[in-house]
């Protein structure tokens, strides 16, 4: 088992890839009487097009496949895993992204028990017509749900809008009709072919042994058979820069909502140096429009934003992104003032130098402070994204930025950005 001591943390990680290709992580944390254990595939609801596992011949999937087995693996032919987690004390849950599909419990007794249960309801589906066509009306309504919520429809119009020819704009969880053309061998089928243990990571922090734990996993995997690994073979639509310019909804809100989407279309580094081009890229967003930037204060003082503004920086397979929101009472006024910002960054940027010491060490202190979260730690880890470095790299990728880097790096973003303007109007 590979060691790997980060100094600046204090932490040790331990890391094993067994014989069928399941990677596991091992963090153990002194002081927790609490642990906490994700299962996650490399598989999301982009993922629709793809050719099966030991398959010649590629299949495109209805929208929402991915969600939709998410639910379906907790219910088994003669019990629900939900009521097995909770007989060893653990609590369980799940969810699905753009790119992956997690599974996880925290529990603070019975740690192989509820290890066993995650491996064992993850890697053994069980689908029939009766239970998948429950199963779609109960999804039909979540599907409705999110469709009246209009923070959701902000976000993922927005999306949608700037990647509006990728399965990117489709909703995770599908749509109504898309979910009803989903049969029981269509799961089995995505299941094949993407949970397969060399598609699948575990990542178990917390009160725990790491020979004695991994131990339990290897004598969980060795008993079952799975096929031979092999590179699956996703299908995507050709690279388009096509970007939706604005959008206007009206739902039934008592104030506008606005949100701005960029869309990154350079090209992102790999390894490290992508961690490094988030990072960046999310300090110089805090100095341009963080709550202590000048901006962000003059604007607040206007009432052009409000405590409902925010940002959020996303990195996945495949894309990258920022995404601002806020209420408005003058959405334009809204928008003309953010943008302005952002055509201005570069200018404004070299005028924050002054400022960036003191925001590199608030975002220090702040990946710092999420080490003491355990569920915080095993969310975030994503031993694919960034190469060989990870979250535990993240601290000192921060301290041995520069604010040339910053600048440089969010100037690369913005300079060839494509943008999207969404407002949600109150109406029918």
């Amino acid at each position: 088992m590979k060691q790997k001591h980060y100094s600046d943390l204090g932490e040790t990680l331990y890391s094993e890839t067994l014989s069928n290709g399941l990677r596991v992580y091992l963090l153990p944390k002194t002081g927790f009487h609490k642990s906490y254990a994700v299962m996650t595939t490399d598989y999301g609801s982009i993922d629709q097009s793809f050719v099966p596992l030991n398959g010649s011949k590629p299949v495109t999937q209805p929208a929402g496949i991915a969600h939709f087995l998410e639910h379906k693996m907790f219910e088994k032919a003669d019990h629900d895993a939900f009521d097995t987690f909770a007989h060893f004390g653990g609590s369980s849950n799940a969810f699905t992204s753009f790119t992956h599909t997690s599974y996880l419990f925290s529990a603070t007794h019975n740690l192989k028990e509820n290890l066993e249960t995650l491996l064992d309801f993850v890697q053994d589906p069980y689908f029939t017509e009766q239970t998948v066509n429950k199963e779609k009306g109960i999804i039909g309504q979540e599907i409705q749900m999110y469709e009246d919520d209009p923070n959701s429809r902000a976000y993922f119009g927005t999306i949608a809008n700037l990647y509006p020819d990728q399965p990117l704009a489709d909703d995770i969880a599908g749509s109504i009709e898309s979910i009803s053309q989903i049969k029981p061998a269509d799961l089995y089928l995505a299941h094949e072919t993407f949970y397969h243990p060399s598609n699948m990571s575990l990542f178990v922090v917390g009160r725990l042994d790491p020979a004695e734990t991994l131990a339990w996993i290897q004598a969980n995997q060795s008993a079952k058979q799975f096929a031979q690994p092999a590179p699956i073979k996703r299908i995507l639509p050709p690279a388009s820069q096509q970007v939706i310019k604005h959008k206007r909804l009206s739902m039934p809100v008592e104030r506008p909502k606005a949100t701005i989407g960029i869309r990154g279309l350079d090209d992102l580094p790999t390894g490290i140096e992508r961690l490094k081009y988030e990072d960046a890229l999310s300090l110089g967003f805090t100095l341009l429009l963080g709550e202590t930037a000048p901006d962000f204060l003059s604007l607040y003082d206007k009432g052009i934003i409000d405590d409902s503004f925010g940002y959020n920086i996303e990195l996945q397979r495949g894309a990258h992104h920022v995404i601002m929101a806020g209420e408005a009472d003058d959405p334009e006024a809204f928008e003309t003032a953010v943008l302005d910002i952002l055509d201005h960054a570069t200018e404004k940027l070299a005028t924050a130098k002054d400022r960036f010491e003191a925001v590199q060490r608030e975002a220090i202190g702040s990946t710092l402070s999420s080490f003491n979260s355990l569920e915080a730690i095993a969310n975030q880890f994503d031993d694919r994204l960034y190469g060989e470095a990870s979250l535990f790299d993240e601290v000192s990728v921060i301290k041995a930025l520069t604010m040339n880097d910053v600048i440089q790096t969010v100037s690369q973003f913005l300079s060839t950005a494509g943008i999207s303007v969404q407002e949600i109007v109150p109406g029918d």
